[in-house]
């Protein structure tokens, strides 16, 4: 049996790098040879025993880019040695939601690297159908990052935001830098971070920031002032705490909403002001995950230089010191991402 290395994720907290079997492809499938994959704040959570927890043990990693390796006796249009990324979101295909393009709804969903094998390894599996192919010029480095670019393209789509509105970011960590730069492309103005830690703010405002607030007490007053007293057209939550979901709705203007996107812990939840909510007409939008399209624009913004990624792209550890990596994320360092390269 053709074997490949791995890193198991066997408990909460451990990581175990081993020899284990290539992924088996059924006809409908392509074999991919992973290049990169990015540690993604989703990653972190399960790595601490907050997401996915059932899954355990498996190989997560859902920022993936590498070559074709092998594809089904159905497969047709992608070829061996062909560079790609891939949807990580598999649905049943036929399904009320499937049908409507609202494919993580599915009652049947998987996403690769969070609940079946991902792209921590060697090799990963992916149906043939959600491997999009990539511009053979572009740096395996680039492309690691389509997948978190394509979640914050389907965040700004589902939110609607357009030209003029403010927009406040809860959070400047790598998803939340990421948003920053999104906001900006779409012409959110003004554009205001909430963000403790110095090296992150400095990091904000180069991409793009208008205001940053690096004391959170004084998010209400300088939100407020930048809104002319209105509050926020749109709060994104980008961290994934309750207290900061708690401070989106107060941030808002009448009118306005949050934009539900950091991963919590199954059983958080915040109290939500009801009679002002409806008299104020205030909502929330959730979104978790770029799928389809969304991961179509993202390598299209990529390939057009239409995001700093500098910041991204300069810290790459070898699929052997995965456990220290991280470790080390845990800590909240100034870089905005680790990429895993599987094929040191």
């Amino acid at each position: 049996m053709d074997m490949m290395r791995a890193a198991v994720l066997t408990h909460p907290g451990r990581f175990e790098v081993r020899e284990v079997p290539i992924p088996r492809i059924g006809p409908d499938d392509a074999l991919i040879r992973v290049d990169r994959c990015g540690i993604c704040g989703t990653d972190i959570h399960i790595f601490s025993g907050h997401y996915a927890a059932d899954t355990l043990p498996f190989i997560p990693g859902h920022e993936f880019t590498g070559t074709v390796s092998r594809v089904g006796d159905r497969v047709q249009g992608l070829q061996v040695g062909q560079r790609v990324v891939a949807d990580v979101n598999v649905g049943c295909g036929h399904c009320f939601f499937c049908r409507r393009g609202e494919v993580l709804n599915c009652q049947a969903v998987s996403q690769i690297g969070i609940h079946r094998d991902g792209g921590f390894a060697e090799f990963v599996a992916v149906p043939a159908r959600l491997v999009i192919p990539a511009p053979g010029e572009a740096k395996p480095e680039l492309l690691a990052l389509t997948e978190p670019v394509a979640c914050v393209v389907r965040a700004a789509r589902k939110s609607a935001i357009g030209f003029g509105m403010s927009v406040v970011v809860l959070g400047a960590g790598p998803i939340g830098n990421l948003h920053i730069q999104m906001m900006r492309l779409v012409g959110a103005a003004p554009i205001i971070v909430v963000e403790p830690s110095q090296p992150r703010a400095e990091l904000a405002k180069k991409a793009g920031a208008d205001l940053v607030i690096t004391d959170p007490k004084d998010a209400r007053r300088l939100v407020a002032e930048a809104t002319e007293g209105r509050g926020a057209d749109v709060v994104i939550e980008s961290v994934g705490a309750p207290a900061l979901y708690a401070e989106a709705f107060r941030l808002i203007r009448p009118g306005g909403h949050v934009a539900a996107f950091g991963i919590t812990s199954p059983d958080d939840s915040v109290p939500l002001p009801l009679l002002e909510t409806v008299l104020r007409e205030n909502s929330v939008k959730g979104s978790v995950a770029g799928i389809g399209q969304d991961m179509h624009d993202a390598l299209t913004l990529l390939k057009h230089g239409r995001f700093q990624v500098d910041a991204f792209i300069g810290s790459v550890v070898p699929l052997s010191a995965i456990q220290s990596a991280f470790e080390t994320i845990q800590g909240r360092p100034a870089v905005l991402k680790t990429q895993i390269d599987t094929t040191a």
